[in-house]
């Protein structure tokens, strides 16, 4: 497994249990089987902000930061599931640095 960063917006839902509801959708999706392991979520850093630009008809969103330990090859499924879940305005998904060992 290898350690990601997870950042998302949220779209604006009726109540905050349905935003709750939203990010343990997306952990869900990382936990899948046993393809990743959710370290931390904050869904406090950054909270409810005005977006940049509308996206979607939303001026406002809810951003979640995730830190993950995911299995390389379930990154594609995890990428499409968060593309198709209607919640999930934008994400971004990056590999933390760290020591890369050299085999010879």
């Amino acid at each position: 497994m290898r350690d990601y960063e997870l950042t998302f917006i949220v779209r604006i839902l009726p109540s905050d249990e349905e935003v709750n509801h939203a990010i343990d959708q997306v952990i869900s999706y990382i936990e899948l089987g046993d393809n990743g392991v959710v370290k931390s979520v904050d869904r406090k850093l950054f909270g409810r902000r005005r977006l940049a630009y509308e996206i979607d008809g939303q001026r406002d969103g809810h951003y979640v930061f995730i830190k993950a330990a995911i299995q390389p090859d379930h990154i594609d499924e995890l990428e499409t599931e968060l593309r198709l879940f209607d919640a999930v305005l934008r994400y971004l998904l990056v590999r933390e640095e760290g020591e890369v060992k050299a085999t010879t």
